[in-house]
């Protein structure tokens, strides 16, 4: 799956699907995109039935959804997308300008990867998807790199240092820990994201760290994204880890473009709900 959803954004125009029930919203939103990127695709339909029927023909490199649409809820719909190959890791984000509870919480489950806020504004949306349709060359930001494999943290270093990417790589999860402890008596977060291996040396895996994010220390996926690097292709407990709070998984072997993309989603997702917690 890696492999034809990496050749898919090398050689395709990158295609957005726009799930809400208002036309006035689909055309508003598809019209800053093509301004923003003006070789982007964008498909847009008015209900989960139509999005359903949509994603059986082919791939999508980023998915809004309304989060109530005329025939189920959008938080329904993100479900069936990650249980439908080969649309299982697309990022899928919630336009809405609803404040409810459990927006306001940003309790969305495990299957949306973030709330975008309709009151930031279309422009801010098209910026938004803009960072993972089209990825930046350089990048900064701080990588917490969790690997106890000597060979396979060096070539993934490489990648991320590549690109402009400050890298602290520790091998094992009781590491981790150790440098945000450190970071958190200092007032500070520690990282802009971490990157981890599920199977790790020591009594903690990579799920056991991820927990402890999410628990213990309470930063939630826009504080402190987590990718998690996996070469488990039972669905069950790929599921776990993203209920657990992993922002995306990785598949091992790493594809080197789709781990670039992802991680540099991940921290643009970050940045933007930071500015806009400090602009609030």
């Amino acid at each position: 799956m890696s492999s034809s959803i990496s050749s898919h954004l090398a050689t395709a125009a990158p295609r957005v699907l726009v799930v809400d029930g208002s036309r006035v919203v689909r055309q508003l939103i598809t019209r800053v995109l093509q301004a923003e990127l003006p070789d982007v695709e964008v498909v847009g339909c008015d209900s989960g039935v139509a999005a359903q029927l949509l994603l059986f023909s082919g791939v999508f490199d980023f998915i809004t959804i309304a989060l109530r649409l005329p025939d189920m809820d959008g938080l329904e719909l993100a479900r069936f997308v990650r249980e439908s190959a080969p649309q299982a890791y697309v990022p899928i984000v919630v336009v809405s300008g609803d404040v409810d509870d459990r927006l306001h919480r940003r309790a969305l489950g495990e299957h949306v990867t973030d709330y975008f806020d309709k009151a930031l504004g279309f422009h801010a949306l098209a910026e938004f998807i803009r960072g993972y349709v089209r990825p930046e060359d350089t990048a900064e930001g701080e990588v917490l790199y969790v690997e106890d494999s000597r060979v396979v943290a060096l070539a993934t270093r490489r990648m991320l240092e590549k690109i402009g990417l400050t890298v602290r790589h520790v091998i094992s999860v009781e590491d981790a820990l150790a440098v945000l402890e450190t970071a958190r008596a200092q007032g500070r977060v520690g990282a802009d994201v971490v990157l981890t291996d599920v199977s790790l040396k020591g009594e903690l895996t990579g799920g056991d760290l991820l927990e402890r994010i999410r628990g213990e220390f309470g930063y939630g996926k826009g504080r402190l994204p987590v990718l998690v690097m996996t070469g488990d292709e039972n669905p069950a407990n790929q599921a776990a880890l993203i209920k657990a709070g992993a922002n995306d998984l990785v598949e091992k072997p790493v594809d080197e473009k789709l781990l670039i993309t992802k991680l540099l989603f991940q921290l643009r997702v970050a940045r933007h709900l930071r500015k806009h917690s400090c602009d609030a």
